[in-house]
């Protein structure tokens, strides 16, 4: 078990790491995006691409647990450890589909990291939005 359980913490790991890089390079990113004159247009498309740039982040990182299922067998095919691995980050949960018993911890563990990165995200995408409003009322805040 302690083994297993270790892996669900180095799995979670990488998904920080993962997800660090992910979210500077968004800040690099953003930092670069000098538009002079913004308009409700160029701001959605900013956020959009943004948005889509985290969901990216979070499939790779949901896709790192799939692979780690398929790989030790506690899922019967890659394409079921993604569904799986998907209804567990993402917390839905539906329970179609189950680990096997030695292996439900590590789940516990992917739903957990699930909810720490995408509230992460949430984070990032309020501060993102919170400086676009102070800049728009402070134009030297750009």
């Amino acid at each position: 078990m302690f083994a297993k359980l270790l892996s669900g913490w180095g799995l979670m790991a990488l998904n920080v790491v993962i997800h660090a890089i992910g979210v500077t390079a968004a800040l690099r990113w953003l930092r670069a995006q000098t538009t002079v004159e913004r308009t409700i247009w160029l701001d959605a498309w900013l956020f959009i691409r943004l948005a889509s740039w985290i969901v990216l982040l979070h499939l790779v990182e949901i896709t790192t647990w799939a692979w780690f299922y398929d790989w030790k067998a506690a899922m019967t095919d890659l394409q079921s450890a993604l569904y799986f691995s998907a209804v567990t980050y993402t917390t839905t949960g539906y329970g179609d589909l189950l680990l096997p018993e030695a292996w439900r911890l590590v789940g516990a563990i992917e739903a957990l990291t699930g909810i720490l990165m995408c509230g992460w995200s949430t984070g990032f995408f309020f501060a993102v939005v919170s400086r676009m409003v102070r800049a728009e009322a402070d134009p030297a805040d750009r």
